[in-house]
């Protein structure tokens, strides 16, 4: 047990913003809610704020409003060997370490986590013309535009490497050859590539259904725009998936619109509210999907179909379609603009 817990002490008054950043900052993957005394209040992980971020809590919130403030804890003396067992019968990555309600260490398994290897297959939409982007993607595919010194392609690839994945299929249509010439088999990036060609566009879905049907019954499928630079970490969100039973899993993304005027209400003629500028809160679709087998083999082969009706058919069934949501850097890189702030995103973002 090092000294480093000590990093990750934030006091109840603190923003949710400022429990994120300790969280994506140090290495424990926790935060510690304590008061003046050092008196343990709370613990709060990654999960715990994105379940305040689905009940539509502001990062600006305080963080006792997503704390779990009864963590399983440990007093100074309990052997490793225990606390490892105990963290892996609850499901946790961390175990605070308190003698009579002050904490005085924390011991963690994250360190095994982290060498973690999937083999659930990765699927990168990869086959777009990049239009928007003209006349850059004249005679380059939009994946395979360079931000930083490196393809926005091999970035997403080097990041799901990262995390422990390695199984990937890349779909594509427009100058496939370009993708092929640069990634080969995947073997230099210690990784195995397929290729998925689309004859014909077949829309966010449709590639599905040209997938080998010899891929695993039991592993989902995480899928991703091959034009999205982000930094979400891959192995929470299949973590997620899995411990919730999902069928379908969709990352989203919080986007405020300030209606620009101001908005009243009536009954008849009589005026019951009036708001100015309200601004209306609501969670996007991030393109970046985790999908269970017997959904994604059920796409019949060159259909043409997008990823929202998709789904809608199996919500339709009472399939479990949950929402994800992402408060990690995301760009969808689809616009002249959006390319240029990539470009002056990527060196702050660990991904290069």
């Amino acid at each position: 047990m090092t000294q480093q817990w000590k990093n990750v002490l934030i006091s109840p008054d603190s923003s949710i913003l400022e429990a994120l950043e300790i969280i994506n900052k140090e290495a424990l993957r926790v935060a510690l809610v304590v008061n003046a005394d050092n008196r343990l209040l709370g613990v709060i992980t990654d999960g715990d704020i994105r379940r305040g971020l689905l009940k539509n809590l502001p990062l600006t919130a305080e963080v006792r409003y997503v704390m779990n403030d009864r963590p399983i804890t440990a007093v100074s003396g309990v052997s490793k060997k225990e606390l490892t067992n105990i963290m892996s019968a609850n499901g946790i990555l961390s175990i605070p370490i308190v003698d009579n309600g002050i904490i005085v260490g924390l011991e963690t398994i994250s360190s095994v986590i982290a060498k973690a290897k999937y083999d659930n297959p990765v699927f990168i939409m990869a086959g777009g013309f990049g239009t928007r982007l003209k006349p850059l993607t004249d005679n380059c595919p939009k994946p395979m535009l360079k931000v930083g010194d490196k393809p926005i392609l091999e970035t997403v690839v080097r990041s799901f490497i990262k995390a422990g994945f390695t199984n990937f299929y890349i779909s594509t249509h427009f100058l496939p050859e370009v993708i092929h010439q640069h990634f080969g088999d995947g073997s230099a990036f210690n990784a195995k590539i397929t290729y998925i060609h689309e004859e014909t566009p077949l829309g966010t879905g449709g590639a599905l259904g040209l997938l080998p049907e010899t891929l695993s019954e039991a592993l989902p499928l995480i899928m991703i725009n091959g034009d999205v630079l982000t930094n979400i970490d891959f192995q929470r969100l299949l973590a997620f998936h899995n411990e919730n039973n999902a069928d379908a899993t969709i990352c989203v993304r919080e986007y405020d619109y300030q209606i620009p005027y101001g908005v009243i209400t009536g009954e008849g003629n009589k005026i019951v509210s009036m708001v100015e500028k309200p601004v209306h809160h609501f969670f996007v679709n991030a393109g970046i999907y985790v999908v269970s087998p017997a959904i994604f083999k059920s796409v019949p082969k060159n259909l043409r179909i997008d990823m929202p009706t998709l789904l809608e058919q199996f919500m339709s069934k009472n399939k479990d379609v949950l929402m994800f949501p992402i408060h990690e850097y995301w760009l969808d890189i689809g616009r002249m603009d959006d390319f240029k702030r990539a470009q002056a995103d990527i060196h702050s973002l660990g991904l290069e």
